[in-house]
């Protein structure tokens, strides 16, 4: 098949290293660009999120090599290839594919069933496609992958209950210091996907009082307006902190949008130290983690929901068994479709072998037989193709129980030997 996956997950590398290898949507258009001028020869999708960094690739002769997409992973962010060794994995071929159908299917989640993932996924092909380098092979891999997602919503009830880091998030982590958020000034820095989803479960428990600050203004209003919130302008930002009883922060800011100065000099003096819950749910970290320091402040990360994931994949283990056993269907159908993919070329050449002196001999017989009316011609003609696709059944029939088995590439490889096919 020809595909590689090199990257890390919460699985393999804290946050320290996620963020550092961290892409925007602009990042990752930029460096799909990039790479297109330094690996003409591959297909590519980058998966950038809170909890991972994967980048997906195919090669046209062989699965591209590890080191190769490594380095490039790293050089965009002004990195030294072997400082991630240790925390990269690679994959090839089959487990490439049971990975991103289980990655799409939120099986891999840190919170297992939450609905972000597939979206991810879709936006990061979608961004590949833009950009002109997912072609035919990765495209079949990222379809498998939301078929299989959209049958795990659709078989299983992983997704019946709502859940996803927010609310893992506030029930597990913000409970612990509020009985109730009713009346709470709740602070929402951000106005993407994450921020909706975690304003959405806030209504679903409580009645906060809602403020949103965003650098964009006319998304900033949108979403408060949506959930009876007020936005503020992003110079607020400290205003609004100094106010607040819990802060979440979602934004894609590359740095940290609050220092530890920052906030030990204008913020934590007009709080009198209150307590403050703080759920920085952004990768990049958008608070600086000295800030946990200050009395009263309750400082989390988005690693610092791992307990509280184990307790929602436990609670969600009786329908993990369904879940898998799809994805591992879905993992063999779209192995041995890329195998029956690749004997095309030669069932086609095969036709085309025998189709060439079947037309020949025909053209010569009827030439030499001049006197035959049409219907002649054409029972010595259908005679013709019948012989040829009986001819073609035993091999052809072969290549396609190898092909379904995995084991077609000697049979192609003998078959082009034989009836001397060209690549």
């Amino acid at each position: 098949m020809k595909l590689r996956m090199v990257g890390c997950s919460h699985h393999q590398a804290g946050l320290d290293i996620r963020q550092r290898l961290a892409f925007d949507g602009t990042q990752a258009s930029r460096a799909l660009s990039q790479w297109q001028n330094d690996l003409p020869e591959m297909e590519l999708v980058l998966l950038s999120t809170c909890n991972r960094v994967e980048l997906y690739a195919a090669g046209s002769q062989e699965a591209p090599r590890t080191d190769e997409l490594v380095a490039a992973l790293a050089h965009f962010h002004h990195l030294a290839p072997e400082d991630l060794s240790n925390r990269i994995i690679s994959l090839t071929d089959q487990q490439v594919a049971s990975h991103l159908l289980r990655v799409a299917a939120s099986l891999d989640s840190m919170v297992v069933g939450e609905p972000q993932i597939l979206a991810q996924v879709k936006q990061a092909f979608q961004i590949a496609q833009a950009q002109h380098v997912a072609g035919p092979r990765l495209h079949d891999l990222f379809q498998a992958a939301l078929r299989t997602a959209k049958r795990v919503t659709g078989e299983t009830a992983l997704h019946r209950h709502r859940v996803s880091i927010p609310s893992v998030a506030i029930a597990d982590l913000a409970n612990c210091v509020f009985e109730s958020f009713d009346g709470k000034h709740v602070l929402v820095a951000g106005a993407g996907d994450m921020a909706d989803e975690t304003l959405r479960y806030l209504r679903e428990v409580g009645k906060p009082q809602i403020h949103v600050v965003n650098r964009s203004e006319e998304r900033g209003h949108e979403l408060a307006d949506q959930w009876q919130g007020t936005y503020h302008p992003w110079d607020e930002l400290a205003d609004q902190l100094a106010l607040a009883d819990m802060a979440i922060s979602t934004t894609s800011a590359s740095e940290p949008i609050v220092s530890a100065a920052q906030f030990k000099e204008r913020i934590a003096p007009r709080r009198q130290q209150r307590p403050l819950v703080i759920l920085d749910l952004a990768v990049p970290r958008d608070f600086d983690p000295a800030i946990s320091r200050e009395l009263g402040v309750y400082l989390y990360c988005i690693d610092d929901l791992q307990q509280a994931c184990d307790r929602n994949r436990a609670a969600r283990a009786a329908e993990l068994p369904a879940a898998e056993e799809i994805v591992r269907e879905e993992t063999a159908r779209f192995v041995a479709d890329a195998h029956l993919r690749a004997t095309a070329p030669v069932i086609t050449g095969l036709r085309e072998g025998l189709h060439r002196p079947k037309e020949a001999e025909l053209e010569r017989l009827f030439h030499k037989l001049p006197e035959l009316d049409d219907q002649s011609r054409e029972e010595i003609r259908q005679f013709a193709d019948r012989l040829v696709n009986k001819l073609l059944h035993p091999p052809l029939e072969s290549l396609r129980d190898a092909s379904r088995n995995g084991t077609h590439h000697g049979l192609l490889d003998a078959l082009r030997r034989l009836f001397k096919l060209e690549d």
